[in-house]
Formats: structure tokens, C-alpha cells, sequence
């Protein structure tokens, strides 16, 4: 059972920031925006850790800041060396802004849900039960949006981007 009032209760501090709300205009995989993409895994990754007697809190907290890099990816132009792309880098740049946002929801067990979200593309796996759900929910939800093998470099953030359809 979904506990709607009780998850809006824990995120809606930073649903309702400004900061946020950006991540409405941000593309993320094909066509849907970052808001949207980081509202599903965190409404995902909550259920899932409820049901698993974890702490659903973090959890939440953690799936819905997870991508909260600073500025649309897909727009940069300028090349970057293989490594440096978005799918090996932005987990870090995602958990120190949100941490500098919401410093009061961001502890170490959710900045480490941030950070290692992206395993095995960044070596280091999740510390946390609660990190592996966002982490496998993260791929779940991004799967949603496959289309063919040759997408799914520009899918997570190592190649180019994705036209418009």
C-alpha cells in the first residue's frame, strides 16, 4: 500500500523549493524532465523500502535528490573526455548540491544513496539496503525509456544525446 500523505510529508520540503522545481525544464532521458524522472524513482524506491522495513525515509529522500545535478546535461556542447561524462560524474555533483540545498534531509546515509547511485558506472557500490533500492529502482525507471540497444550510451549520460523525436 502506497502511504501518499505520509510520503508527501517527507519530500515536500524540497518538492516545494525553487531549486527544485528547475529540474521541471531539465531533459533527462528522451523526453522526460529530471523532476519527473526523480519523482518516480523516489516514489518507487519508497515503497520498496517500506515494504522491507527499511528506513523509507531515506530512501525517498535519497531517490528523489539522486539526480539533482546543477544544470541540464544534454545541453552542454562542449566534448568531454570519457570518464569525465555525465554518467561517471554527476552522482557527486548530485549529492554536494544536495547537501548545500537541504542540508537538514541530506545525512550520510542519504549522501551516500546519492553518491553510489550510479554503481557499477562509479566502482564503488552503495553502503546501504536502502541505497541499493534507489540504485536498481534508478535503472528500472530508466529502462521505461529504452528504445534499442544502440540508446543506451545516450540513456545513461556516457554518449552524445538523444534527438527529439
Amino acid at each position: 500500500m502506497f502511504y501518499k500523505e505520509e510520503y508527501y510529508n517527507i519530500v515536500n520540503p524540497i518538492l516545494k523549493s525553487s531549486e527544485f522545481q528547475k529540474r521541471k525544464t531539465y531533459k533527462h532521458h528522451g523526453n522526460i524532465s529530471v523532476y519527473d524522472h526523480c519523482l518516480r524513482v523516489s516514489k518507487k524506491s519508497y515503497k520498496v523500502a517500506k515494504r522491507m522495513n527499511l528506513d523509507y525515509k531515506s530512501a525517498a529522500i535519497g531517490g528523489l535528490l539522486h539526480d539533482f545535478y546543477k544544470e541540464p546535461w544534454q545541453e552542454k556542447k562542449e566534448k568531454t573526455k570519457f570518464l569525465k561524462q555525465h554518467g561517471f560524474t554527476h552522482a557527486k555533483e548530485a549529492a554536494d548540491n544536495a547537501k548545500k540545498f537541504y542540508p537538514d534531509l541530506v545525512d550520510k546515509k542519504v549522501y551516500n544513496i546519492i553518491l553510489r547511485h550510479m554503481f557499477p558506472l562509479n566502482k564503488v557500490p552503495p553502503k546501504y539496503k536502502e541505497g541499493w533500492i534507489v540504485t536498481l529502482v534508478d535503472k528500472g525507471v530508466s529502462m521505461e525509456v529504452f528504445k534499442s540497444p544502440k540508446d543506451l550510451p545516450k540513456l545513461i549520460g556516457i554518449k552524445g544525446r538523444i534527438k527529439d523525436e
